[in-house]
Parts: C-alpha cells; sequence; structure tokens
C-alpha cells in the first residue's frame, strides 16, 4: 500500500486513530486487535490505544514485535514515529525476560536475563520479602506460597513473568467428549473451540475470549477432557452453574453422580464441583469458609467462567492456586475496575480470542444489528435533572418517562417475537412488568422460579421476558431475538457487551437479532451510553441512531 492512503493515523502518545470509512477499515481493526485497546468509538474515527499489557498479552499469544510493527506500518496513514516502534518492540520484549522455573533443590526460582533486572526486582520493598538470598546474580528462590503475589507484583513494575514453573496433575478422574457420536445428540467440536483448547493446554493456563453463544462451556469440557482430572468450576450464580451441568452431562461422558453443587442450596464436593462465586466469597467470623472447598480435593483444574467479573477475594484465592491448571473463559477481557492485570498475571495471559464478526461470518453466531433510541425528557423531568445531585442524575434519566411508550412501540414492532427487556433499576422494570404483563426476573426471584421462567421462555410459552442485571451472565436463552435495554449500570461496557450475547445464538428460523438500547438525550445516559458501546464498537456493530418519535 502505498503512503498517504491507509486507514490508520499512528501517533506518538500511542494512540492510533482508524477511519471508518476507509475501504480497509475492518481489514485494519481485525489486524489492530490483538495488540490494541479501544478507547473511543464515535461515528467517524475510533481511537485506540497500545498498552504494554495489550502488548504483553499479545506476545503470550505467539504475536511477536516484528507482527505488530508490520500491522502499523502497513495500514498506516503517514510514517510511523520511529520512537513508538522502538517502544512496542522494548515493551513486548519484557516478556518472557524474568522467568518462574521449578528448581529440585530450592523449590521454584526467579530467573532473570541479567544481573541488571534481578538487582531492580530484589531492591523493591514489596518484592524483597517474597524472595530468599540470591542463588546466583541472575536467580533467586522464592517460596512457592508466593508465586501469585509476585507475578502480580512484577507485571506492576513492567516485568510480566513468563511462568515455566508447571502445574501439578491432581487427582486422575476420565472425562471424555460425547463429540463425533451419532442419534439426536450429535455434535462436533467447531474448529475454533479446538483451537482455543488447544491454545490454553498449550500454556498450560490463561483466558479464552469468545462471544456469547459460541460454545465457551464446550471449550471448558474439552480442557476437561485434556487434563482428565477433577476439576473445580467457578461460576457467576446457581443457574449458570445448573446450565453448566446440564451442558457436561449432554457433552461428556460424566454422570450426574460425578458433578457435583456448592451453592447456597447445597454443598457437595464431587470429581467436577460447579461452586458460585458467592459462597465463594461468603465469609464467616471474617474468615472465608469456603476455602476448605480448595483444599477438599486435589483439584488437577479450575475453570474460572466469566473471568472479567472475578470478585476481589477471589483473586485472592487465586494467588493461592498457581500450581493449578487454570483456565478463565469470558466474552470480553474488559473490568470496570481495570484490574485486567490481575486476570493477566494470576489467571494467565489470553490465550485466545475469536472477533465476533468472523464467528457471525461462518454462521456460528447470529447477525445483530444495534439500534439507539433517543428520547427527551420532559419539561418537569428537565427540571428535576438539572436541579438534581449528580449522583441523582443518572437514575433520573435512565428512568424517564418516554422510554416506557418506545417499550410499548417495539413490543408491538416485534410482536410474535421472544423479546428480553433489560434494565438496571428494578422499579422501572417492575412498571414495564406491570404494563406488559411480562414476568419479572431480578435478584430477589428464587432460583426455582427463574429456571421456570427461562424454561417457559424457551420453550415459547412466553414471548416476553423483564429481566434485570441477573440477565447479564451466563444465562442460555438461544431463541432470545430482540433485546431492549432501557437502563445499565453506568457506563459498563462489559455488561452492553453481555446483553447483546444474550442475543447472538443462531435462531432456529434464521432472522437477526435486534438490540435496541433506549437513551434519554443530552443526559448522562447518553454520555454513558456512548461509553458502553466501546466493546462493541471494537468489535465491528455500529450503533444506527432512531429518534423515539420516528419508531
Amino acid at each position: 500500500m502505498a503512503l498517504g492512503d491507509g486507514p490508520l493515523i499512528v501517533q506518538s502518545d500511542k494512540t492510533v486513530l482508524l477511519d471508518i470509512a476507509h475501504p480497509q477499515a475492518g481489514e485494519a481493526r481485525a489486524a489492530l486487535a490483538p495488540f490494541a485497546e479501544l478507547e473511543r468509538a464515535p461515528e467517524h474515527v475510533h481511537t485506540y490505544r497500545i498498552t504494554p499489557l495489550a502488548l504483553w498479552n499479545a506476545r503470550a499469544a505467539g504475536f511477536d514485535a516484528e507482527q505488530a510493527v508490520d500491522v502499523l506500518e502497513r495500514y498506516s496513514r503517514f510514517p510511523v514515529p520511529q520512537a513508538l516502534l522502538i517502544d512496542v518492540a522494548e515493551t513486548m520484549a519484557r516478556y518472557g525476560r524474568v522467568r518462574l522455573i521449578k528448581h529440585p533443590a530450592h523449590g521454584l526460582i526467579l530467573e532473570a536475563d541479567d544481573a541488571a533486572i534481578l538487582t531492580e526486582i530484589t531492591r523493591n520493598k514489596n518484592i524483597q520479602p517474597m524472595v530468599g538470598m540470591l542463588i546466583d546474580a541472575t536467580t533467586a528462590p522464592v517460596h512457592p506460597s508466593e508465586r501469585g503475589r509476585i507475578k502480580q507484583e512484577l507485571t506492576k513494575r513492567g516485568w510480566p513473568v513468563d511462568d515455566q514453573a508447571g502445574y501439578v496433575d491432581g487427582e486422575s478422574h476420565p472425562i471424555q467428549l460425547t463429540a463425533g457420536s451419532d442419534g439426536e445428540d450429535a455434535w462436533e467440536l467447531r474448529d475454533y473451540q479446538q483451537y482455543a483448547t488447544e491454545s490454553f493446554w498449550e500454556g498450560g493456563s490463561g483466558v479464552v475470549v469468545l462471544p456469547c453463544g459460541a460454545g465457551k462451556t464446550i471449550v471448558g469440557a474439552a480442557s476437561m477432557a485434556q487434563a482428565q482430572t477433577t476439576t473445580l468450576i467457578l461460576v457467576t450464580n446457581t443457574v449458570a452453574g445448573r446450565q453448566w451441568r446440564d451442558e457436561l452431562l449432554r457433552r461428556t461422558t460424566l454422570t450426574p453422580e460425578e458433578i457435583g453443587e456448592y451453592s447456597g442450596e447445597r454443598k457437595e464436593i464431587r470429581p467436577v464441583t460447579i461452586a458460585t462465586y458467592q459462597v465463594v466469597t461468603r465469609k464467616t467470623k471474617g474468615e472465608y469458609k469456603a476455602l476448605e472447598l480448595f483444599d477438599s480435593r486435589d483439584w488437577g483444574l479450575i475453570i474460572y467462567d466469566e473471568v472479567h467479573l472475578l470478585p476481589a477475594p477471589v483473586f485472592r484465592m487465586a494467588a493461592d492456586l498457581q500450581s493449578r491448571r487454570r483456565l478463565g473463559l469470558t466474552a470480553t477481557l474488559v473490568r470496570e475496575d481495570h484490574r485486567e492485570d490481575d486476570v493477566f498475571s494470576l489467571i494467565g495471559p489470553k490465550r485466545y480470542d475469536a472477533p465476533w464478526k468472523e464467528l457471525e461470518m461462518a454462521g456460528y453466531i447470529t447477525t445483530a444489528e444495534c439500534v439507539e433510541v433517543r428520547t427527551t425528557l420532559t419539561e418537569d423531568e428537565r427540571m428535576m435533572y438539572a436541579t438534581a445531585e449528580t449522583r441523582e442524575r443518572y437514575r433520573l434519566a435512565a428512568c424517564s418517562e418516554g422510554k416506557l411508550g418506545v417499550v410499548d412501540k417495539l413490543l408491538a414492532q416485534h410482536q410474535g417475537q421472544q423479546t428480553l427487556i433489560i434494565g438496571a433499576y428494578i422499579e422501572q422494570l417492575e412498571d414495564i412488568a406491570v404494563r406488559t404483563g411480562a414476568p419479572l426476573i431480578d435478584g430477589k426471584t428464587t432460583t426455582k422460579k427463574r429456571e421456570a421462567a427461562f424454561d417457559a421462555f424457551r420453550n415459547g410459552e412466553i414471548q416476553t421476558l423483564v429481566v434485570s442485571k441477573v440477565a447479564n451472565f451466563s444465562i442460555d436463552l438461544p431463541e432470545a431475538a430482540v433485546g431492549i435495554q432501557v437502563s445499565g449500570t453506568f457506563g459498563s461496557r462489559q455488561e452492553e457487551a453481555q446483553r447483546l450475547g444474550r442475543l447472538l445464538r443462531p435462531k432456529a428460523d434464521g432472522t437477526e437479532a435486534l438490540f435496541y438500547t433506549v437513551v434519554a438525550r443530552d443526559t448522562l445516559d447518553a454520555e454513558y451510553a456512548m461509553h458502553r458501546q466501546r466493546f462493541l464498537a471494537e468489535q465491528g456493530y455500529a450503533y444506527r441512531l432512531v429518534d423515539a418519535a420516528d419508531l
């Protein structure tokens, strides 16, 4: 490509601008995604940032500096700043210059490429207590219990560790996939699921990123079949746990007696145990009682479902589980608390990331259209909004009256289609449930009632379901074709991705999915909506703007 006609503008502050109107924009976006993070995505120009963590994740996944430099130079409209290219190469080169290795005499050692690196590391006051007396100029012993914490600290200090210390095999337990079998439940492992499993297994621990509906559970099952060992699976809630159980019974040779549920309702510890984050992080008399769950068996594999939602106490527990193979599954590595580096250090680097649009083109997930419907506050609402405290403003805008009329119009337009109405404010959702006659599922709904409502929706007995944040994670509703989002958790990008993800499983009749987000214009609601849409913009989804009056 001749200089001067590429879709990228690469700047010395490590931001990269992508011209969306350029014929090669899609190609450049896919090439840039492995090592840059999307920051802003308005209509015409998207802004990416090249961060150390993105570069190290790319490096761990086998993407080298030469490839990154080639992408920047090939698609750039102007000459790429030389200093930036050098910085990219040097940052990526830092990955693996410090290694953790198993040692016959010292148990675990930290090995650096040269003495200066080790000296810099061991002089740090946070790292000093974790290492013993130097063995030689480039090697220091580390207590095995500090394996997770030293990786966390070193990543923060700009020295991401290549953990080569290996894993314990755990208690062996036979598990086979039923893929390739005949009968009505016949299925095959898809090529990207196979590749994701192999990439994880080769690395020993790490994260697999797949869109909702692309079969993350199957990657988990395939990894279990590869490991042939006892497995602990951590999930967001009991309903998600039971979906895992059903999938494992369908996809593997496991029997109901081999799978245990460790939740608020049951405390079963079996060769494959599914536990909720909530139970694991519950304290009794100031202690995490569920720690005994981690010690109860010699687990060979720990699977963290929806790893982007990992609560802080689970990070601390993960730091103590570094000798176990760890698989994180998620649709997005975006964390609103900015703890992506802890996922990198304690669960492992990104091993596989499937672009949503590629899977859509292959027919594995359904085509989706995103529409932002803008409403206007009434005069009274506008005055209340103007005089409200900042904290209260988002709730006022998100729950504005005009949104109810939009929901009515959209339900009328999509009559006969399976529709989810999703929001964050319970009062608003209760109003909608009363108005539409649709069942409401929120945090207070019992697991039994939730499962009954989800089953009725799956079977087509009910067309519309009103759901709170409980539907953000791991809920399998394959025929949901329309999503109407009336409010959200401020500017949460991962929530937006999860909500669209609820609609992405291919439909029996081949229809495309429609995701509406209803937003009050000229308010915080509109600002947050723009922020929420960033992750999906990175995946190639554009939001069409519609005025509520034009519906």
